[in-house]
């Protein structure tokens, strides 16, 4: 499936489109360059998906947990861009979090690809030579 984001006005659309492509997924990868604009997309999703919390990238924190929406929900934010090796990111106690039953959102996942769930959706994110933004997944 492929969802095109012309602009900044346009997220919200595009939240909505691929929170309804979701289905039942609760492992989402996203695959992007630096400044590509995978935060700001979880961001909106995260909006959409009715959260409390404000959104930030977690790249310091590496997780970032974010409650709310109808029922009450959690959704966890990863960013694994500073994981170096495969015991940092076991130290983090991955399973715990992709077995809870929560979204799992995840930046750099290919820096623990080894311990994504099988059923991760992948999501690539492109940037168009016109500024606006491709995802395929």
């Amino acid at each position: 499936m492929e969802i095109r984001i012309s602009d900044m006005d346009d997220l919200g659309r595009a939240a909505r489109e691929f929170r309804a492509a979701l289905g039942e997924n609760r492992h989402v990868a996203f695959h992007a360059g630096m400044g590509t604009g995978k935060t700001t997309f979880i961001s909106a999703l995260c909006r959409e998906l009715g959260m409390e919390d404000e959104v930030t990238s977690p790249t310091f924190s590496i997780i970032n947990e974010y409650r709310g929406g109808e029922p009450e929900q959690k959704v966890y934010h990863f960013d694994f861009y500073r994981i170096e090796s495969p015991e940092e990111a076991l130290d983090l106690g991955l399973d715990d979090y992709f077995d809870s039953g929560a979204l799992c959102l995840m930046e750099w996942p290919e820096n623990v690809e080894a311990f994504l769930p099988e059923d991760t959706l992948h999501v690539e994110i492109e940037t168009e030579e016109d500024g606006s933004r491709v995802m395929r997944f």
